[in-house]
């Protein structure tokens, strides 16, 4: 069963058009975004990026292959599905769209039916992909590539710092020891001082911004993360 969040944004010039990937999107259940030019989507795609893209290629401000690489240049955007929809079903198009980083090329006119079943293929794919992605609020944590972003704002941690993040944002509402933290982080190779915890929370907590006040202290316990 599909996340009830999921959002499509459409990039397409023409209205008609449009419209009949709305119409066929909004009765499989999505909430769909549309854009008649790159600059529209652009401007808004990553601070709040859509759960898969529909692309087409010529657009009256831009070309849809330049936007495809912008994207996938954007760190927060890097992941998003990206399905090309264009009226160029030459080999040499197909080949640079999908190298440029899109998942998937379908060529106009299109059946309604296949696209949707295009993007319930790429989004079943991107839940598998990014299901490790730790969520706190407004923070997002992607361990495998050791990144934070705060509402999409990229944070640089430090290793240690990162480590903590991960560990309070796996449990959330969980509170762990200053031992237990140790013992995750160092795990055992070396002696650290408790108090060494607190200074590295601290650092994390600055960094966080006004988010940081999502980590609190439990009096003669440790630390938990809430939202």
């Amino acid at each position: 069963m599909k996340p009830v969040d999921e959002r499509i944004a459409i990039l397409e010039d023409e209205p008609d058009i449009r419209a009949l990937m709305r119409a066929a999107l909004e009765r499989a259940g999505y909430r769909v975004e549309e854009y008649a030019t790159a600059s529209q989507l652009l401007s808004h795609i990553e601070n709040s990026p859509p759960s898969l893209l529909i692309l087409d290629i010529m657009l009256p401000d831009s070309d849809g292959f330049e936007v495809c690489r912008q994207i996938r240049s954007c760190p927060r955007c890097s992941e998003l599905p990206i399905i090309i929809v264009s009226a160029r079903g030459e080999e040499v198009d197909r080949v640079l769209g999908l190298e440029l980083g899109a998942d998937d090329y379908v060529v106009k006119p299109f059946s309604p039916r296949e696209l949707v079943a295009r993007v319930k293929a790429n989004l079943r794919r991107t839940r598998a992909r990014t299901s490790a992605i730790l969520k706190a609020g407004p923070i997002e944590i992607y361990p495998e590539k050791a990144e934070v972003f705060v509402e999409g704002k990229h944070i640089d941690l430090t290793f240690v710092e990162f480590q903590l993040l991960v560990a309070l944002a796996e449990k959330p509402g969980r509170v762990f020891s200053r031992p237990q933290l140790i013992d995750r982080i160092w795990k055992g190779e070396k002696i650290v001082l408790e108090r060494t915890i607190d200074v590295h929370i601290k650092k994390l907590r600055d960094k966080l911004g006004e988010f940081g006040r999502m980590i609190k202290s439990i009096r003669g316990m440790g630390y938990k993360i809430e939202e």
